[in-house]
Formats: C-alpha cells, sequence, structure tokens
C-alpha cells in the first residue's frame, strides 16, 4: 500500500511540474519578472519599428510625397508658363510686317535714288546699240584728217560734236592741222572695240578702243601706228547722239 501511494504522489508531483511548465511555456512573462524566455524574434531580425500612431517617419514621408508630388509639380509649373492670347500675337505680326514693309520702302527707294542702278546699258539692248554704233562713226569721223580735204575734217567737227567736246578736240588735233600742209598728212582714226559703260535716257558714257594709221605723203612715204584708248561723253539731241566730252586719262 505505501509503495502504491508513493507511486501515485509522485505522479501527481511530475503531472503538477509538467503543468506548471506548460503554463509557463504558453503564457507571456509579465515585465520586470525575469522569468520565462523571451520568444520575441531578434532584433536583427525584427521589421522597423513604426513609431507611435502608426505614422511613418519624417523622411520617408517626405520622400514618398515629393515622388507623388513631382508630376504635380511638373503640370503646374506648365500651367503657369504664360500663353500669349489670339490678340497679342496678331498685334506682333502686324509689328514685324510694319517693319519688314518700311525696310523694303526704304530699300527701293535707296535703289531708285542710286545713280548705278538708272544704268539701262544692259537692259535697254536697242538704245545701247544705237549709241554704239553712233558714237563709233563720230569718232571715227572726227579724229581722222585729210591734208588735201580740211573741210571734211572741220564738217564732222560740226555733225558729232557738242559742249566742250569742241574745244576738246580743236586742242587735241591742233598740231596736227599745223603739219598736215607740209607733210602731207593724212591721219585715218579706226574703232576696234567699244562699251558703254552708263547708259541713262539721253545721256550715256562710252569707253573707246582704237587703232590710228599716220602716213606721211611727202618725198619719202612714211607710216606710223599707235593704238588709243579714251572715253567719251554723249548726248542724244535731234534724234541722234553727239559727243559732249573727251577723256584722254591724261593729267
Amino acid at each position: 500500500m505505501s509503495t502504491t501511494r508513493h507511486l501515485v504522489n509522485r505522479q501527481r508531483r511530475l503531472a503538477t511540474v509538467a503543468a506548471a511548465e506548460r503554463a509557463a511555456t504558453t503564457a507571456p512573462p509579465r515585465p520586470g519578472s525575469g522569468r520565462g524566455p523571451d520568444l520575441r524574434k531578434p532584433d536583427a531580425t525584427q521589421e522597423e519599428a513604426v513609431p507611435e500612431g502608426g505614422e511613418r517617419g519624417e523622411g520617408e514621408e517626405r520622400g514618398e510625397d515629393e515622388k507623388e508630388s513631382a508630376p504635380e509639380a511638373e503640370k503646374a509649373t506648365v500651367r503657369r508658363r504664360p500663353r500669349l492670347s489670339l490678340p497679342a500675337v496678331l498685334c506682333v505680326l502686324t509689328l514685324l510686317l510694319g517693319a519688314v514693309a518700311a525696310w523694303a520702302f526704304t530699300s527701293a527707294a535707296s535703289l531708285r535714288d542710286d545713280p548705278s542702278r538708272q544704268n539701262t546699258a544692259l537692259t535697254d539692248i536697242s538704245r545701247t546699240s544705237e549709241v554704239k554704233g553712233q558714237i563709233t562713226e563720230a569718232v571715227g569721223a572726227v579724229f581722222s584728217y585729210d591734208y588735201a580735204s580740211p573741210t571734211k575734217a572741220e564738217a564732222a567737227v560740226t555733225k558729232y560734236l557738242t559742249g566742250k567736246a569742241v574745244q576738246q578736240h580743236a586742242d587735241m588735233l591742233a598740231e596736227v592741222r599745223a603739219q598736215a600742209p607740209k607733210q602731207k598728212l593724212v591721219l585715218t582714226t579706226t574703232v576696234t572695240d567699244s562699251g558703254v559703260e552708263m547708259l541713262d535716257g539721253d545721256r550715256a558714257r562710252l569707253l573707246i578702243y582704237a587703232d590710228q594709221r599716220n602716213t606721211r605723203t611727202g618725198k619719202s612715204e612714211e607710216t606710223t601706228y599707235a593704238a588709243a584708248m579714251f572715253s567719251v561723253d554723249a548726248v542724244r539731241k535731234s534724234g541722234s547722239w553727239r559727243i559732249s566730252a573727251i577723256d584722254t586719262f591724261t593729267r
């Protein structure tokens, strides 16, 4: 009997200890009690603590807010860009067109007033050909002289020269007239080329290239040749072109 009682008592004690251990294992320990193991996860594996009230930290909240507000900020910037209204755009275009029109008018006026722009030598082909033909004939007549018929030269001067060209021609051929009877001199001038530098209405300027042949028919006949280049101013009077000035490019 005593042995059986001891066994029963021993089993009861073992059952009581086992129940106490199970209770200690399952029940959370009281703060400061120092009893029972800490079953919470270690700090290294615990999730980041969330502040009281379940709110995020200031850095996280600002970062996510900046990300969310970036598109809204761009939209606000686009909306804040100044937009010109249609009347303002039309006003600017009107000012620009007015400035362009004023510039074009000024440029056209300056072109009309520029003497070089009034030169029609290259555009008026018919008139250019006319003045070249008549002045070529005039140069050949007035710069040729035959001692045997001086009146022919005088008639050419009257027909083809006008203005100061009359005196210029007299000075240029003074020596020829003086020596012609003694040396039985015959001077012949032939225009080889000419160009119209300027043609403006009834005024023109031409560059002349000519060959001159000077023949002495006295005791011993002698002929000399020379080339000449000079320019002439011409005016149109009574339907024909006449030489009004002679420039031999000498000073």
